[in-house]
């Protein structure tokens, strides 16, 4: 029996893989529905009213679960949380799992694990073989302490819910990522004024080009990985121009190297003056903030939009293989423990267009890899071997990633996926090679 933490995306296509696959599990969820944090009404939900994807769903969505033809190509929030619940009733997923309720710590034994649960301030223990850890990455907010005290209303972006926050207010907004972009666009609409604090350059993308999403170009022809900078770097720079024509920091490193910003509306209501561009932030006092250049300027509100931080409460970190220096546990495909067959990580990773569907294989990959152990098959003895030896191998496609804790389980989608279906393919011959020769003993 094996238990799954988290029924979001990352959580409910675990629990599909290991049904399918016959290995017997019981899930835990702290919101009493599914859908993670694209339930907006879960309490522990990082989602705002306006958000949509920032992938289309052609790319995003599970192969085996299309959306419905008059979903959006880039849905709404709304949609999405009707489409994991969706999903969850087709593959009969509810009755497996514990809703509301916490787990409150792991704990090792000779064999297996020791899981403590807690619902309605009542505690429960549980045996399990092994653990899938799948509770998601944008939970925990990272939150840098300004130099010095701000005496007006500062709030993450993790708490941000709605506009009506910026009624009437003075905003700076901190960060220029997808979400703060997001929330800039959504304060210019009720603000008295918004700026935008950014402390360093970003590629911006447009979300459609010719009509259609502007991750579904590109896939045809494949080309090497400087040239599709190169190429695609041209293109987007006849689209939207450089960031510092609209007075943003250009990006000092190549596109793909960070993940790009899918959001040219935030250009848009800088090019016509209703957000401006800041650089880093250098002093707080009250209610007025100094700029690096120098700039000063009184705000009513800060909103830190600066992103998460990794964060497993429940399980010691030196279980997770987790060096202090490290920005993300040291796992072989950001999933297996080098030394331990029994804890799995799943959706510990991000890459440009990996979407659900890459993630749904990394769960088929795990569910394959824990059926065949169970058969000491000759294929996941095989693979055993392999996160031992390169489990702090990185799949970055030679990508040079900016050393940022939050690039810090970024992978390159085709070799990810490559490597992911390989392993797969292998574990998936003998399972079937097996049946072929029980049914031929039979």
């Amino acid at each position: 029996m094996y238990a799954i933490i988290g029924a979001g995306p990352m959580g409910l296509c675990t629990a599909r893989q290991l049904k399918k696959h016959g290995i017997d599990f019981v899930g835990f969820e702290l919101h009493s529905d599914v859908g993670g944090l694209w339930d907006i009404d879960n309490p522990h939900s990082s989602m705002y009213h306006s958000a949509h994807l920032i992938s289309s769903k052609g790319t995003t969505e599970f192969r085996e679960f299309p959306m419905r033809a008059e979903v959006a190509p880039y849905p709404h929030q709304s949609e999405m949380r009707r489409y994991f619940r969706d999903y969850a009733r087709q593959f009969r997923l509810y009755e497996h799992y514990q809703f509301d309720t916490r787990v409150v710590q792991l704990q090792r034994l000779d064999q297996g694990w020791k899981l403590i649960s807690e619902r309605n301030g009542e505690q429960r223990e549980w045996r399990f073989d092994g653990v899938l850890i799948a509770n998601g990455t944008l939970h925990t907010p990272n939150l840098p302490r300004l130099p010095g005290d701000f005496s007006g209303e500062l709030l993450h972006s993790n708490t941000y819910k709605s506009a009506d926050i910026f009624a009437g207010k003075r905003v700076l907004v901190v960060g220029c990522g997808n979400s703060a972009c997001d929330i800039a666009v959504d304060a210019v609409h009720r603000a008295t004024s918004v700026d935008l604090s950014v402390r360093r350059g970003y590629h911006f993308l447009p979300k459609f080009i010719l009509g259609k999403p502007t991750d579904t170009f590109g896939g045809a022809i494949k080309l090497p990985r400087r040239l599709k900078q190169l190429v695609d770097g041209l293109l987007v720079r006849a689209l939207v121009g450089k960031p510092s024509q609209y007075g943003l920091p250009d990006p000092d490193y190549r596109l793909y190297e960070s993940h790009p910003v899918m959001n040219s509306l935030v250009l848009h209501h800088i090019g016509h003056g209703d957000i401006r561009p800041r650089g880093d932030i250098a002093a707080v006092s009250g209610q007025s903030v100094t700029f690096a250049n120098g700039e000063q300027a009184e705000y009513d509100l800060i909103l830190m939009a600066t992103g998460y931080k990794l964060d497993y409460p429940f399980i010691a970190r030196d279980e997770l293989n987790w060096p202090q220096e490290a920005g993300a546990p040291q796992l072989y495909l950001n999933v297996f423990h080098p030394e331990h067959d029994d804890l799995f990580m799943l959706g510990m990773v991000e890459a440009s267009g990996l979407g659900w569907q890459g993630r749904d294989e990394q769960a088929q990959l795990v569910a394959l890899y824990i059926r065949q152990l169970q058969a000491a098959s000759p294929a996941a003895l095989a693979l055993r071997q392999t996160i031992r030896a390169q489990a702090s191998q990185r799949l970055d496609g030679g990508y040079r990633y900016l050393q940022l804790e939050r690039m810090a389980y970024y992978v390159h989608k085709d070799s990810y996926r490559r490597r992911i279906a390989e392993h797969s393919a292998a574990l998936q011959r003998e399972l079937t090679n097996d049946g072929v020769l029980a049914a031929q003993e039979a």
